[in-house]
């Protein structure tokens, strides 16, 4: 099994495991959603270390062993993307399984279980042509950035209002959307994933500066993100850049 395919299997495998347990578990909430994070996590890292037991895993839902940060191999995993809309009952979460090699998001895997769909970077979708109404950027339904938001008017986009990362990333890749901007805190479990993905489809992603996304970093933290079509990315910094 090639690293790519063991991405995606483990996604779509997570993703049957948390759509069962919201079936049966009888619970809602913050107990569901705790115990999605947990029981996801614990078939992730099995399934991982059984295929690849050289590699290095940081997970949100595990303690961060810092001597990864010498490891060139690095699988970067958030085992529940969207807990909240997970908990809710909404279909815009995800299972984010990506892996970076020196530093970099080498490939990886997005499952969005309630739409029955799994980007991986040897399975992608057909490239959509972009919109004629104008761009349409995605936004948290619950938060949106200020950021996003003073790029959308600037550039006369329409805002789309959307659940997890991984959903709003895979929006833009599957052709719903055509730019994700995102400023305000944001963890390398949240992206790398998604941004594997991106660049594999032939989408841009970087920091909203420009510059490249570096992951397996002492501190995880990795605040900002675009990801949007690459006919728009100049178009895109340039009016984030102005403020």
């Amino acid at each position: 099994m090639t690293d790519a395919e063991l991405a995606r299997a483990v996604a779509v495998e997570a993703g049957a495991l948390l759509k069962a347990i919201r079936t049966s578990s009888g619970l809602d909430g913050a107990a569901l959603g705790a115990l999605g994070d947990r029981d996801a996590n614990t078939l992730i890292l099995d399934r991982l270390r059984a295929e690849r037991p050289d590699d290095f895993i940081l997970s949100e839902e595990s303690i961060d062993d810092r001597t990864r940060c010498a490891a060139r191999r690095v699988w970067i995993v958030d085992p529940l993307d969207g807990t909240r809309e997970y908990a809710s009952g909404s279909s815009e979460w995800a299972v984010h399984i990506g892996l970076a090699i020196d530093g970099r998001p080498a490939l990886g895997a997005v499952a969005v279980p309630d739409r029955d769909q799994v980007f991986a970077t040897d399975d992608l979708p057909p490239r959509h042509p972009p919109c004629p109404a104008g761009l349409r950027v995605v936004v948290s339904r619950s938060r949106a950035p200020d950021i996003a938001r003073c790029v959308g008017d600037r550039l006369g986009a329409t805002m789309i209002p959307m659940g997890s990362a991984g959903a709003k990333a895979m929006a833009v890749v599957e052709g719903r959307a055509d730019v994700y901007l995102h400023d305000g805190g944001q963890y390398e479990w949240d992206n790398c994933a998604p941004a594997a993905v991106a660049l594999a489809a032939g989408f841009h992603a970087s920091r909203i500066d420009g510059s490249p996304l570096v992951y397996n970093c002492e501190n995880p933290l990795l605040p900002d993100l675009l990801i949007c079509r690459q006919e728009v990315a100049a178009t895109v910094l340039d009016a984030i850049a102005r403020g």
